[in-house]
């Protein structure tokens, strides 16, 4: 267990270096990009990578978790996989131009034609990535995602932010991702060299796992997807961009501040799924650690996203506001049990997460389309908060089925992370209601940064209370100490080569 744990701190480390670079990144692009861009422009691009996205997900193929679970995969397996890809790729290409010019005519919207084309080339140029890197995932090494993902997310952004300084165009948003793709392809060769060959070797043995597993993606997809779909039809290409970047901006401090730790449980857990017990006791270990980063950096953009987005987006975004303030929430509270899904994969019980995801789209799909044709935006969000609520549920339902933890259990280990959120929050809420309204941008930085402090203050200090007064126990506060005790060995040897002044 200690190796498998040095392994997923010394991952979590690079992943977090990575995450922090590329987060920032993303942040100003979109910060930047909002205020040369028109809320239209977003959601166009929003709704042809939409489109996009439901394509390559129905044909996903999921080699990459059918690698990580095999025991001992050869080159004539990444050779399969990557011809695979490669054919799936031309195939998307082909199909999504053709299908260019007939969603242009049917959204009423000419631009959409380029947008798509430019896309499907993307799509082209992601088949043709190299399939080995799987291996340092599998092998809980991540420096060369530190390199992939940050090289590739800086000149997205350089490309992005200048061609739309330059002439301010929704295209800024398109090349950002087709130079981003390329990156992304080039260096997979770079940090690990590999020459494939073309080859259909393997396909069943391919299929035999991954067939469940990337019926649950299509699913998961539309669930999640569809809803972008219908707001670009009916409340037209502004009211989409609203939604986009507030979705996006409420989804961000909840992935970004647990993506460290959660793209190492898969290969983690598959590595012990033949220990029931030690795989559970990682999975509540893992879980707590997970929420008490995610909870407190959700609900806190929920309570300061009003002074937030004034102060970044501007006025235009105004309201972005109430989508952020409502999805940040629920996107935290999900993180209770979203770790079913790779704890499943490592279980090998892909059919039931099929299943949950397919009877989760028949909820949500008919629950979202008649709150939006109600009530309009307010009707979706207000769709998407109560079955982000209801999905959490089902998924601790099969957190008991697959290690037998209970659902009280589960909220028990969460129980300080909970009080605290709630304390956080309501504590902003007070200071904020105390603070005159922000009309300019001095004024707004001071009442973000009173309110950011006052609710670290908050969080931290009422869990640091509750862990005093309940003798100390097992939890994520000594999760903590664990991982900064790990980090602290690790840099010690490094700073004692240094001479002394």
């Amino acid at each position: 267990m200690s190796s498998i744990t040095g392994r997923l701190i010394k991952g979590s480390m690079w992943l977090s270096l990575s995450r922090a670079v590329v987060n920032l990144l993303a942040t100003l692009s979109t910060f930047v990009l909002a205020w040369y861009l028109t809320p239209s422009d977003f959601g166009l691009v929003a709704l042809a990578t939409t489109m996009l996205l439901i394509v390559t997900t129905v044909t996903e193929l999921s080699l990459t978790q059918a690698l990580i679970r095999h025991e001992a995969p050869q080159e004539s397996h990444f050779s399969a996989a990557w011809t695979l890809n490669a054919t799936r790729g031309l195939i998307l290409c082909l199909l999504f131009s053709a299908a260019a010019y007939p969603a242009s005519i049917l959204y009423e919207d000419p631009r959409l034609f380029g947008v798509m084309l430019a896309l499907g080339a993307s799509v082209f140029l992601s088949g043709l990535a190299n399939p080995r890197l799987v291996m340092l995932q599998r092998d809980l090494i991540f420096w060369q995602e530190f390199v992939l993902s940050v090289s590739q997310k800086f000149t997205g952004f350089v490309a992005a932010v200048l061609i739309a300084i330059i002439y301010q165009t929704y295209w800024a948003l398109v090349i950002g991702a087709l130079v981003s793709q390329a990156t992304s392809v080039f260096i997979s060769y770079l940090v690990l060299p590999f020459r494939p060959r073309i080859t259909f070797s393997h396909v069943r043995e391919f299929f035999s796992f991954s067939a469940w597993l990337a019926a649950s993606q299509i699913t998961n997809t539309l669930n999640w997807r569809f809803d972008y779909l219908l707001i670009g039809k009916v409340l037209g290409g502004a009211s989409l961009g609203f939604y986009t970047v507030g979705s996006n901006l409420a989804r961000m401090p909840t992935r970004e501040a647990t993506a460290p730790l959660t793209q190492t449980i898969y290969p983690s857990f598959a590595s012990i799924r033949n220990d029931p017990k030690r795989l559970a006791a990682a999975y509540q270990r893992v879980q707590a650690l997970v929420s008490a980063i995610a909870l407190p950096a959700g609900i806190g953009v929920a309570v300061i996203a009003d002074p937030l987005v004034r102060l970044t987006l501007g006025e235009k975004w105004a309201p972005a506001i109430f989508i952020i303030q409502s999805l940040a929430s629920v996107y935290a509270l999900q993180t209770l049990g979203s770790l079913v899904q790779p704890l499943g994969m490592a279980k090998g019980e892909t059919r039931i997460l099929f299943l949950r995801d397919t009877q989760m789209l028949l909820v949500r799909v008919p629950i979202i389309f008649v709150g939006l044709i109600t009530y309009g935006m307010h009707g979706v969000i207000f769709g998407r908060v109560f079955t982000g609520l209801l999905s959490a549920f089902v998924n601790m339902i099969l957190v008991k089925r697959f290690i037998g933890v209970g659902v009280f259990k589960q909220l028990a280990a969460n129980g300080r992370t909970l009080v605290s959120v709630a304390a956080m929050a309501a504590g902003v809420s007070f200071v904020s209601t105390l603070m005159n309204a922000a009309v300019d941008r001095p004024a707004l930085v001071l009442h973000l940064a009173v309110l950011v402090g006052s609710g670290a203050a908050l969080y931290c200090g009422t869990t640091l209370l509750l862990w005093l007064a309940m003798g100390r126990p097992e939890g994520p506060e000594t999760e903590v100490q664990r991982i900064l005790a790990k980090i602290l060995s690790s840099v010690r040897p490094a700073v004692r080569q240094f001479p002394a002044a």
